[in-house]
């Protein structure tokens, strides 16, 4: 239960105005007024804990620092919506009465319209995918390749199918990919992403290649350029022949990549730079990911949990 502010932060927030307003201004039902006071105290709780003294200081950076808290917490979606709307409410009577310029509010989502991230592939059965491929035939290879190589960058399926032979820089271990924007980055690939490229690139693309490949690095059976469908196609098959019953996707190859990198401590900023993401809070969506690994293994493993 969240305590009542004391007065010097009520006085600070506008937190009697802001009641008044439910009640009086928009007619709210007293339980409406009782639940977003609450909800507001909790959320100036949380400001002056980040050492923030006036609603003009708080950032959109804040208020999805707070949503995010409020997730770990473990309030059910339909609370975190009703809090939501809250800091919405507020912001609307602040700006309204000229407390505050700017609604930091405007951008956050609520829980149903939050991204949903698709399964996770465990270290295991990204190992178990990989190796479902044909070694017996030049497809096969090309499978191979294709998986390693999606895996190691973490690229996505339309970045992958447009990468041309010479963004795989072999010798230099990297991958110069062409994202949204027609923005480069450089992504290292790893010693079996770059085995499994080589040997693909030197000895079995040569027999896909009928002359209309226009340079790209994946071609299909007909010697052209894989396209979206068929990088589905490739994901799809080695997983049934694994035996992996998650619904997996190469959208999902991207996801354990960012996933497994911050579960062995990569560093945020760097996970940001390989994804290609402009903004770091889009990169942030996979510290919940991680938040959920460590839940789970704190509660198999600890003796209390």
């Amino acid at each position: 239960m969240v305590n009542k502010p004391d007065t010097k932060i009520s006085h600070a927030f506008w937190l009697e105005g802001f009641q008044d307003y439910l009640s009086l201004e928009i007619g709210n039902s007293e339980n409406t007024v009782s639940n977003y006071s609450r909800d507001i105290g909790r959320f100036t709780e949380f400001a002056v804990s980040k050492h923030v003294d006036t609603p003009q200081e708080i950032t959109a950076q804040l208020l999805r620092e707070f949503i995010y808290e409020l997730k770990d917490l473990g309030l059910a979606p339909a609370s975190i919506r009703r809090q939501i709307s809250a800091v919405r409410t507020y912001y609307r009577y602040l700006v309204g009465e000229g407390y505050a310029s700017v609604d930091p509010s405007a951008q956050l989502e609520f829980p149903k319209g939050w991204r949903t991230l698709p399964d996770v592939l465990t270290v295991n059965e990204i190992e178990q995918l990989i190796a479902a491929h044909h070694p017996g035939n030049t497809l096969g290879w090309r499978d191979r390749a294709f998986l390693e190589v999606a895996y190691a960058t973490g690229a996505r399926v339309s970045e992958l199918i447009g990468l041309g032979l010479t963004d795989v820089l072999l010798e230099d271990g990297l991958v110069r990919v062409i994202g949204k924007g027609n923005k480069q980055r450089l992504v290292p690939l790893g010693r079996r992403a770059i085995a499994a490229a080589a040997l693909y690139i030197n000895e079995k693309r040569p027999v896909l290649d009928r002359g209309k490949s226009a340079g790209r690095f994946v071609l299909n059976a007909r010697g052209t350029p894989l396209t979206r469908g068929g990088a589905w196609r490739i994901v799809k098959q080695c997983a049934l022949r694994a035996g992996i019953s998650k619904t997996v996707t190469p959208h999902t190859l991207r996801h354990s990549f960012a996933t497994h990198l911050l579960e062995g401590g990569a560093d945020l900023r760097a996970v940001q730079e390989m994804l290609g993401h402009a903004d770091l809070y889009t990169t942030q969506i996979y510290t919940h990911v991680d938040r959920e690994f460590l839940r789970s293994a704190h509660k198999a493993f600890h003796p209390r949990a």
